[in-house]
């Protein structure tokens, strides 16, 4: 024993020097070798068995026991089965020995070791190992540990990984579940009995009346039986420690089997009753009271201890809860399962004279509301359409609690999950009146108390007057990854609810919302009366601190009450607006005015007592009330098209007076957000509304002049290049309602030339400077001056890109000059990338709105002029050395070419040669072998669209070869440039970038089933089998397995043009060159592919051949050297 005992020291002294913080990496890396070369030994498992009854060190144990993992998981094949034996039975021995004495973590290793055993050995060769796990739990003694075993089987055994069989995994699973009815009967007794030893029915008085504990009437109506209520009602018992930690192992065994076992008559009404009373720990305060009177760490441990049974119980409910598919026989338990948690909710909401609601609420463990949300959300999402029909749920009732609950959540989150359920049930409802024309009236008036009720507390939470304290604590200066702020998610999911209200009851949440925005409105328009003229300006005469605070408070409701109204503008248009018409027109007149009011008295400029609070509150009701009115575009236009013929007086009003609103904001000197909502209402005045004497209006005209004149200070760059989105828009788009010969498209012409002429003066004058060599300033002028006039142009472009021929005409002719400078100057600013960026991004938007209009020759100087110019080298130099900027140019430039491709007709068909061997021959050798993804997306795309729209540039297809399908093969051309893009995508799928291979898996497949590439001749020929290869080596080295679902049915469409071959030659030769299995092996692999032809079959197939195929090189490698496989 010297020699073990020698060993144990050493290793002993390692591992608390690997651990000690002096040691030096270097020298970790030392002892970590020789540590990996000790455990590679034949037989260091024998030594380990001695380090691990012998030490006392934490270290060497875990080293010991990942010893034995490794052995068992990796090398057990080739363990003599003698060796075997004596493990089976010595390290259960060593548990049951030491599981008391033992720290959690290695007596929990231990478990998994055996447990591994068992994966490998039970029951063939180790038939008592679920037996001695069912004896360890009926043992009082050993029950924690049978339990931890029992879990730690069903985590490792049901769902295993894959170093097992397919075969395996299935035997295993249908071992576990023959054994499921006898666990959940001894887990049910095992909490039933402590519940039952601890309970303290005899001992307690009933509670008085007064109390209000004696249930209730929704008690009573929910529990069909008073004995269930009466059991309920019990007081909760109070477990020892041991009990406790008993009880939560059981739960945690429960909660995990309830993960993958079906629901069946297994799972009884004793034990869901058993679990519920478990769930009543999470609500109990009594317990964390008794724990903080008495002041003793020890009960305020056990307080959480009881608190964690509680949570617990509910992971097992949710567990049960988020399966969808419920057996008949089932559904009876579920309606008994919600009707005992809906008692669980009554308990957490009910209020009595020492409690509010929300402080209950607060005395609870927060994981606990958090579980009890998630089942709330469970149940409105997966069951609700199911319970709704028994006639003995009152869901009234249980909307009722759910709404106590939600607006008494002590957290910010708690309320937002808890909006979240409303908006599912919101959403369930609409659908189902939707779908049930007929009872509509019915669910209406079932449901429309509770939803006026929501209504109303929904907008009380969003304003100060009723909500301040909680309101103030939101942060809304951090943006998160949503790019909006904690105030801004909290408005937003409130206004959602109130819209899905509307949608469902518009007269009502009408009726709600409009008297409340009336009196922040009142507020806000009384103003006027303060606003003194001092020697500096204006300035508001409201001094007292009070009065501050309860004007910040009105005004931060008024703007979230005006995007509110704005958010409801959808529900006046379409076939509601002449019965919501007047509603809807006394909410645009108050905008009207709201906006004039706020542009006359210029608030946002005006000096307050509280500059750093009021004067931000007063700039976002202005731009709050544009935006509301922006909101009801649509409403204006449907206004419009209904009344132009009569009287459209109240009409030509309205569109007049926004416009004063608007024009004295369109200021250099206005604050950008106010600037910016101003702007935004003028492109919807402009594009949505179209009215035809907008041009004739004085403030319309008073814009024009003022951005056509040079000597005026340019607006921010968003805000020039909105206001000219709206002056184009004014003169290109149509009128509505109005004839083609009423258009008046000669004048407008001439005023668009204009208009565009006076914006890019300065652009067009470079076209003479730009050839000579650029000074340092005047290149950074330079650039200022494109970046600016191509932000507008772009922008008009698109603008009008889905609109009538006519007024991309127009357009195309105003700019026509500046086009054709932009193509001069493109030459000289190559080697500048931010400018061939913005160039490209203009020539873009061009081809995708007026290709048609600029015309063929011009579009192929175009074209030429950028194939000239992208030079192998030019490319080079963007995609290798100028980062991102060179390769969005390249981008860009492939964009260009891919509408250039899509192109119908024969037009463009002259370039297909000269843009494949730009792709095959110049870009894609420059990014084949790079490893980051950048340009890659959009060759491949080009690639794509060549093929898919350019179909008969490769294969002639005649109609005689078609009719006589079989007799004639398709005539091919171009083969060596089909060929090579083919090989391309196939290269891509040896790559890491998972983007790029779902994109390219869905070209091929798409090319399938539009063209069926995979049915031609050249492909079937000498590609198929080579694709298939790959696809399937990639599922073998589990590098895209997020993608296994498309690569398997890929697969399915490629083998499945011709199976025969598949069958006969494919899949033995790609076994027969499958390394690490041995002949033996791969007959089973094939063997067990079954031949069949069905989409579900075959990939269950596929996948079930690389799972065994990495199973068997699993055991391979881990033979001892020399091992004979017979």
């Amino acid at each position: 024993m010297a020699s073990e005992e020698a060993s144990l020291r050493a290793l002993e002294s390692l591992m608390t020097e690997f651990f000690h913080n002096c040691t030096t990496n270097e020298r970790k890396r030392e002892i970590e070798e020789l540590l990996n070369n000790f455990a590679q030994q034949i037989g260091a498992w024998r030594f380990c068995l001695y380090f691990l009854s012998s030490t006392r060190n934490d270290y060497v144990m875990m080293y010991s026991l990942t010893v034995f993992e490794n052995l068992i998981n990796k090398m057990w094949l080739g363990v003599p089965s003698q060796d075997k034996m004596e493990i089976r039975s010595c390290l259960p021995k060593l548990l049951l020995a030491h599981h008391k004495t033992l720290p959690y973590f290695i007596r929990n290793k231990l478990c998994k070791v055996i447990v591994d055993i068992g994966r490998q050995d039970w029951p063939m060769f180790y038939h008592d190992f679920f037996t001695n796990i069912l004896q360890l739990i009926q043992s009082p003694v050993t029950t924690p540990l049978g339990l931890i075993m029992l879990k730690t089987t069903s985590e490792e055994l049901a769902c295993p990984r894959e170093d097992l069989s397919v075969a395996r995994k299935e035997e295993l699973r249908k071992l576990l579940l023959d054994q499921v009815q006898t666990v959940l009967g001894l887990l049910t007794g095992i909490l039933e009995s402590i519940w039952d030893k601890h309970s303290v029915t005899a001992a307690t008085p009933p509670p008085s009346p007064s109390s209000g504990e004696s249930g209730g009437d929704l008690l009573s109506s929910l529990l069909q039986s008073p004995s269930a209520a009466k059991l309920l009602n019990q007081p909760i018992p109070i477990l020892d420690t041991e009990s406790e930690y008993i009880c939560s192992l059981a739960l945690e065994c429960l909660a995990h089997l309830f993960s993958w076992i079906p629901l069946s008559a297994s799972i009884t009404p004793s034990l869901l009753t058993t679990i519920f009373h478990f769930a009543r720990f999470g609500c109990d305060t009594r317990a964390r009271k008794m724990s903080s009177v008495n002041g003793s760490s020890q009960n305020s441990v056990l307080g959480q201890e009881r608190g964690r049974l509680g949570i617990l119980a509910m992971s097992c409910i949710n567990e049960l809860m988020s399966k969808n598919c419920v057996p008949m026989e089932f559904e009876e338990y579920l309606l008994r399962m919600f009707q005992q948690t809906f008692y669980l909710l009554q308990k957490i909401t009910k209020e009595n004279n020492a409690h509010t609601v929300k402080s209950r609420l607060e005395e609870l463990d927060e994981s606990y509301i958090e579980k009890f949300t998630d089942f709330l959300r469970l149940f409105v999402s997966v069951h609700l359409r199911r319970i709704e029909s028994y006639s003995q749920f009152p869901v009234v009732e249980f909307l009722a609690l759910l709404f106590k609950y939600t607006f008494h959540q002590p957290t910010h989150e708690g309320y937002f999950s808890c909006l979240d359920i409303w908006t599912l049930f919101l959403d369930y409802l609409t659908s189902k009146i939707k779908s049930r024309l007929a009872d509509k009236e019915a669910v209406f008036n079932r449901y429309e108390d509770a939803l006026v009720l929501l209504l109303t507390e929904v907008l009380n939470r969003i304003q100060f007057r009723y909500n301040q304290a909680q309101l103030e604590e939101l942060d809304d200066e951090t943006l998160d990854d949503d790019q909006q702020t904690e105030w801004q998610r909290y408005l937003r999911q409130s206004l959602e609810v109130v819209a899905k209200v509307m949608e469902l009851l518009p007269t009502h949440a009408f009726s709600t919302l409009f008297p409340v925005l009336q009196d922040n409105l009142e507020v806000y328009l009384g103003l006027q009366q303060f606003v003194v003229t001092s020697g500096t300006g204006h300035r508001l005469n409201i001094t007292a601190e009070n009065d501050c605070r309860r004007l910040h408070c009105s005004l931060r409701d008024l703007s979230s009450l005006l995007q509110a109204v704005g958010r409801l503008a959808e529900y006046f248009i379409g076939d509601v607006f002449a019965a919501r018409f007047n509603d809807a027109l006394t909410v645009v007149e108050r905008l009207v005015k709201v906006t004039l009011y706020g542009s006359q008295i210029k608030l946002y400029n005006i000096e307050t007592a509280v500059p750093s609070v009021l004067k931000p509150d007063l700039i976002d009701v202005h731009a709050q009330s544009l935006a509301a009115l922006q909101a009801y575009s649509h409403w204006l236009a449907q206004f419009y098209s209904e009344v132009h013929r009569q009287n459209p007086e109240q009409f030509i009003s309205l569109v007049s007076t926004a416009l004063e609103a608007i024009t004295p904001l369109i200021s250099s000197k206005v604050q950008e957000k106010l600037l910016l909502s101003a702007c935004h209402l003028l492109v919807s005045l402009a594009t949505t509304v179209r009215p035809v004497f907008l041009i004739r209006i004085p403030a319309v005209q008073k814009v024009f002049n003022r951005i056509t004149d040079t000597s005026a200070q340019r607006l921010p760059d968003k805000a020039q290049v909105l206001v000219c989105r709206a002056l184009s828009n004014v003169l290109l788009l149509p009128w509505p309602n109005l004839p083609e010969s009423e258009q008046q498209w000669a004048v407008r012409s001439t005023n668009h030339a204009s208009l565009i002429s006076a914006l890019t003066r300065e652009y067009r004058h470079l076209k003479s400077s730009a050839i000579l060599p650029q000074r340092k300033v005047r290149l950074e002028d330079t650039k200022v001056i494109i970046h600016q006039t191509l932000s507008i142009l772009e922008d008009t472009v698109e603008s009008i890109s889905g609109e009538s021929t006519k007024s991309r005409q127009i357009c195309y002719q105003s700019l026509q000059e500046s086009v054709q400078v932009s193509l001069a100057l493109f030459p000289a600013f190559i080697h500048q990338s931010d400018v061939t960026d913005e160039m490209l991004s203009f020539f873009l938007t061009l081809f995708q709105g007026l290709r048609v209009q600029m015309g063929v020759p011009f579009t192929e100087q175009i074209i030429q002029t950028f194939l000239n110019m992208f030079t192998r080298e030019q490319l080079a130099e963007s995609i290798l050395h100028e980062g991102s900027t060179g390769c969005r140019v390249v981008e860009k430039f492939l964009k260009i070419l891919q509408v250039v491709v899509q192109e119908p007709g024969q037009v463009f068909k002259p370039f297909l040669p000269s843009i494949i061997s730009l792709c095959m021959e110049q870009v894609y050798p420059i990014i084949a072998e790079r490893s980051s993804p950048d340009v890659k997306a959009e060759l491949f795309e080009l690639l794509f669209q060549v093929l898919h729209h350019n179909w008969r540039y490769f294969f002639k297809s005649s109609v005689l070869a078609s009719v006589q399908r079989g007799i004639a093969e398709e005539q091919m051309e171009n083969e060596a440039q089909f060929s090579a893009i083919m090989q391309a995508f196939g290269q891509s799928f040896l790559q890491p970038d998972i983007h790029l291979f779902k994109q390219n898996l869905f070209y091929l497949e798409t090319l399938n089933t539009k063209q069926k590439l995979y049915h031609k001749k050249i492909f079937r020929t000498t590609m198929l089998f080579q694709f298939v290869n790959v696809l399937l080596q990639v599922l073998v080295h589990k590098s895209h397995d997020l993608l296994q679902e498309e690569i398997g049915i890929a697969i399915y469409n490629m083998a499945s043009v011709d199976f025969d071959s598949f069958y006969s030659a494919f899949l033995t030769e790609f076994l027969a060159s499958c390394d690490g299995v041995d002949s033996n092996q791969k007959n089973v692999l094939g063997r067990n592919f079954k031949m069949d032809r069905d989409l579900p079959s075959f990939t269950q197939n596929v996948h079930r051949l690389v799972n065994d195929l990495r199973y068997y090189r699993l055991c391979n490698d881990s033979l001892p050297p020399g091992t004979v496989k017979l």
